[in-house]
């Protein structure tokens, strides 16, 4: 990794790389510093996407489209660093473009779209059938002696702090008490959501907002974008924060920034 000692993250559901193409919605990141650039939702194929986009800048790439159903889902992972790409065929059963994971130096990195439960019962027992096969596979690669930063549209807000309208939503897919609880599962085995570890109190945060009644310019969203790493990185986190003065998606970028030792 030469003289740097810290490395930083940047993950963004941009609900259609190409729509943002359009719209030259990726200009920003030239001025920022990206060692890691996971995007999700991609909606393309890797010949939908020109190289030039983001070869230029970063040595390594992986793509994962869904052979599921064309123009759906799909994540994407540009870095400097080499590492081992696989799609997690474990976890995403359905093949749906949902998981890069990336190993490199004693780090397993997974760029996620979770699924969404809202189109009814059998999309939300697959979202957390889901659930429960990332964090036994994540389990088994921490067993493995790797540390864990899992990053991604995770689909759900965690506690009230992280939604705009909690007892509106308290019935809707994102915010029910099983989606929930699995957060809480998941700081229970011993990671760490990053953002509430640095701002544990911060209200109005939030990395989505519906296209619908100008959520957005009325902060009525939700938090639902995290970056998690397992606790033996506790004490490398720098920043963990929402980028939310980005625009160009529903979503907001987050990042995460880590001591590298």
């Amino acid at each position: 990794m030469g003289s740097k000692d810290t490395l930083r993250f940047i993950s963004w559901n941009v609900n259609g790389i190409r729509a943002v193409m359009k719209k030259n919605g990726f200009a920003w990141l030239e001025s920022e510093e990206v060692d890691f650039l996971a995007l999700q939702e991609i909606k393309a194929d890797s010949e939908q996407i020109p190289d030039e986009l983001f070869n230029t800048r970063f040595k390594y790439h992986a793509i994962n489209a869904s052979d599921a159903k064309k123009g759906h889902s799909g994540v994407a992972l540009w870095t400097q660093i080499k590492g081992v790409p696989s799609t997690c065929d474990d976890v995403d059963i359905l093949h749906e473009g949902r998981i890069i994971e990336y190993l490199f130096e004693g780090i397993a990195f997974y760029n996620v779209y979770f699924p969404n439960g809202q189109s009814g019962e059998e999309r939300l027992r697959y979202k957390l059938g889901f659930y429960d096969r990332f964090l036994a596979h994540i389990e088994a690669r921490r067993k493995e002696g790797y540390s864990i930063i899992f990053c991604g549209d995770v689909n759900t807000a965690h506690r009230e702090i992280d939604i705009a309208r909690p007892k509106a939503n308290e019935n809707t897919s994102g915010f029910l008490p099983e989606e929930r609880a699995w957060i809480d599962k998941v700081i229970a085995h011993g990671y760490i959501d990053t953002f509430r570890y640095l701002h544990p109190d911060a209200k109005d945060r939030y990395s989505w907002w519906s296209f619908r009644m100008n959520a957005r310019e009325r902060n009525v969203g939700w938090r639902i974008d995290y970056f998690f790493v397992s606790e033996d990185l506790k004490d490398r986190i720098v920043e963990a924060d929402i980028l939310d003065h980005i625009y160009g998606s529903d979503h907001a970028p987050v990042c995460l920034r880590l001591r590298i030792s």
